[in-house]
């Protein structure tokens, strides 16, 4: 086998995922112990070899060339096979750990996952778990990011998608504003209601409610006074606060509905859902403490 690369080599792409991952020559060198300049250095190194900028450098920040993202993520994916061999050769296989950063749409993340990590890291107490909350699509080379939960999965192929549960929807009110303006009885009379409305990020559109009518799941607008944009959960705030009713998940009202605080309606048009997806970017060695949570999270909720 010829060698293609030399100890200076693997250097300078280690150097060039730090810098990526911190977005500074400056950070990248202070951890690594080395100058900005040594850094500096190796970045155009690696660019010479390859005849392509890996980042675009301005006199404060600096940002990966879609080049650049490209080799990163497959540098970033080939060291952590790197140091996952040597675990294994060394017995520290079975002991997942390491920095995973893993983003989540708002009302999934607070309901249902992140009740589920402290268990986790009981069980593996060497993995860093990084935690965004946010209802955007992301970039995952760009963001750093290893896993997303999302509500729907993406038509790019170039994503896993692991299907976790399909969360069922409800239509709450409290008892207060169903005494003032009646409880429906047939979908017609959400025409005289207070509909809060969400608006789905990606097209800036209200969501329809989903109901099932006749054995069929129909898609039904509705309309109100108030709209809610960004997270969800703060269309769970208006109708805890007597604003309408508000479609939202079983998950994030069922206390509410436990305590009689709210009250469902129209449960004979009940019975949607939408689904809820564990996405990361197709890799051929998933990290270790990557797949460990992606198995813990496929065992807890989609069961």
């Amino acid at each position: 086998m010829t060698r293609q690369f030399d100890d200076l080599l693997l250097g300078s792409i280690e150097l060039f995922c730090l810098a990526a991952e911190l977005e500074s020559f400056t950070a990248a060198a202070t951890q690594a112990g080395v100058t900005p300049a040594a850094v500096s250095r190796s970045i155009s190194r690696l660019e010479e070899r390859m005849g392509v900028r890996l980042f675009v450098r301005t006199t404060r920040h600096i940002r990966l060339t879609e080049s650049g993202k490209l080799y990163f993520e497959q540098c970033r994916d080939a060291l952590s096979q790197l140091v996952d061999a040597e675990r294994q050769l060394t017995g520290e296989q079975l002991v997942p750990a390491g920095k995973l950063r893993i983003s989540m749409a708002t009302p999934y993340g607070h309901y249902r996952v992140l009740p589920l990590l402290p268990r986790f890291r009981e069980l593996y107490p060497l993995v860093e778990v990084q935690v965004h909350l946010d209802n955007r699509n992301i970039d995952f080379a760009e963001e750093g990011f290893d896993l997303a939960v999302r509500g729907r999965a993406p038509a790019d192929s170039g994503m896993t998608a692991r299907k976790l549960e399909d969360a069922e929807l409800v239509v709450v009110g409290t008892p207060a504003y169903l005494k003032r303006h009646g409880t429906p009885k047939k979908l017609e009379d959400l025409e005289q209601h207070q509909c809060i409305q969400f608006e789905l990020p990606s097209s800036g559109r209200n969501i329809p409610w989903l109901f099932i009518d006749d054995g069929k799941q129909i898609e039904m607008p509705t309309a109100g006074g108030y709209s809610c944009a960004g997270d969800i959960l703060a269309g769970a705030t208006l109708v805890n606060n007597g604003a309408g009713l508000f479609q939202t998940y079983r998950f994030v009202v069922e206390q509410q509905l436990r305590d009689g605080s709210l009250r469902e309606v129209l449960q004979k048009f009940g019975g949607s859902s939408r689904p809820f997806t564990l996405l990361y970017p197709h890799r051929r060695h998933l990290p270790l403490r990557v797949r460990t949570l992606v198995e813990f999270l496929i065992a807890e909720l989609a069961a």
